[in-house]
């Protein structure tokens, strides 16, 4: 066989794979961490939370083609800290016009708070679609004003000033939090009706009781509250392929509806993603094609106005 013919049946092969792995419709990837190899030029923060192996812009623009993601939400991380430095090299270098948007994470401690998020919807207007807050600390453990921009006091003035900052930004309010948080989540959200709230990973609902994440749930009564279907580890005790954590995701649709639920870690892989997209179908087995089209990509689509 001539090392073109086989080049070429590598070629359909791969596209078969490609094919198989990505269900039909629009794709959004609404929680992808990216982390650059050049320590040098994009170091971790000094007090970084954790210090993970690098996810490159360059690797994901490869896997972003292959699999024919139609847009990607670049969740900036905790390693950064408030330095937003390779989000904004990964906006002035994504794979196609307009395939990146971001959250950005500034403590909300800080005075200059504001104003900093202000500056960097600037530089880059329509990018900036939320503003990422972590209440990660263990229950009864007191919030702390200084440090990691971690679990930050949810009740004290600069929570409200930070929310109030981002309803005159008109994006959303990203919670990164454990499920019994969510009452405190609730009171911010009485308080600033009009700004969007998105729910990361399920609402983290295996690190809680039943009673907080019915707390959690009770946050759709908003009608601008959505559920990330993203980190089914956290709700699961038996690991991948998360099949304990199905009357989890069967209570989140039930609560917030096709229409208020986004996917989140489509993969970084056509492996992962081809895992991914099986584990989404088997939770959502009882979804209508057309509902889980909205949960891949459609009201992400909409929230994030791609």
């Amino acid at each position: 066989m001539s090392i073109t013919r086989r080049a070429a049946i590598a070629t359909l092969a791969a596209a078969a794979v490609a094919s198989a792995a990505r269900p039909k419709g629009v794709l959004v990837d609404t929680h992808v961490h990216l982390f650059g190899k050049d320590q040098t030029r994009f170091p971790y923060a000094p007090m970084a939370t954790y210090q993970p192996g690098p996810a490159d812009l360059e690797d994901y623009k490869k896997f972003f083609a292959e699999a024919k993601i139609d847009h990607t939400v670049i969740v900036h991380p905790e390693p950064y800290q408030d330095d937003h430095t390779y989000l904004e090299y990964c906006f002035e270098n994504e794979p196609k016009p307009g395939a990146f948007k971001g959250t950005c994470l500034f403590d909300p401690a800080r005075g200059d708070t504001p104003a900093r998020l202000k500056r960097l919807m600037g530089r880059h207007p329509g990018r900036i679609v939320a503003f990422r807050i972590h209440a990660m600390q263990d229950r009864g453990v007191a919030p702390s004003d200084t440090g990691s921009i971690t679990g930050r006091n949810l009740e004290a003035d600069y929570m409200k000033r930070t929310w109030r900052a981002v309803a005159d930004a008109g994006i959303a309010v990203q919670m990164h939090f454990k499920p019994f948080f969510a009452p405190q989540i609730n009171k911010l959200k009485q308080q600033f009706p009009s700004v969007p709230v998105v729910l990361d990973h399920l609402g983290r609902a295996g690190m809680g009781t039943p009673a907080d994440f019915k707390d959690v749930l009770d946050l759709a009564k908003f009608p601008n509250v959505y559920m990330k279907y993203s980190g089914l580890a956290y709700s699961s005790k038996t690991g991948y392929p998360f099949e304990d954590a199905k009357p989890t995701v069967r209570q989140a649709f039930d609560a917030f509806g096709p229409d208020r639920m986004i996917w989140g870690g489509i993969g970084m892989n056509m492996e992962s993603m081809e895992q991914n997209v099986a584990v989404l179908d088997n939770m959502f087995g009882f979804a209508s094609e057309a509902d889980r089209a909205k949960i891949r990509g459609l009201t992400a689509m909409k929230l994030y106005k791609f």
